[in-house]
C-alpha cells in the first residue's frame, strides 16, 4: 500500500524558510549547491519514506495521528511533523531544522 504524502502550505513555507538561511550563510558556490542539495534531500525522503511507512516514525504530541520523521544531513538534519489523514493520504504539517527550538 503506498501513501499519498502532501506538504501543507505552512510545510512549502518552512522550505524556502530553511532555504533562504542555507542562502544567506552561504560563502562559496558549493554552499549554494549545498542548500540546494538540502532542500532536494528533504523533499525526496519525505516523498519516499512516507509513502511508504507513515506508521514507522515517532509520535508527536498527544495526537497519534501526528509524527515526525527525522531527515539526516550532514552532521544534523530536518524534522518533519506530518499527520496521517487517511489510509491513503499523509499531510507534511510543518519542517524545521534539528537545532531549531521548535516548529514556529
Amino acid at each position: 500500500m503506498s501513501f499519498v504524502v502532501e506538504l501543507s502550505p505552512t510545510a512549502e513555507a518552512d522550505l524556502e524558510r530553511l532555504f533562504d538561511f542555507l542562502i544567506d550563510r552561504a560563502e562559496t558556490s558549493d554552499d549554494l549547491d549545498r542548500a540546494q542539495a538540502a532542500i532536494d534531500a528533504i523533499r525526496a525522503t519525505v516523498q519516499h519514506r512516507l509513502a511508504i511507512t507513515p506508521f514507522s516514525f515517532r509520535k508527536a504530541a498527544q495526537n497519534p495521528a501526528q509524527r515526525e520523521l527525522i531527515i539526516p544531513f550532514g552532521s544534523t538534519g530536518y524534522v518533519a511533523l506530518y499527520e496521517i489523514v487517511s489510509m491513503s493520504k499523509v499531510v507534511v504539517l510543518a519542517l524545521r531544522h534539528q537545532r531549531e527550538e521548535d516548529y514556529h
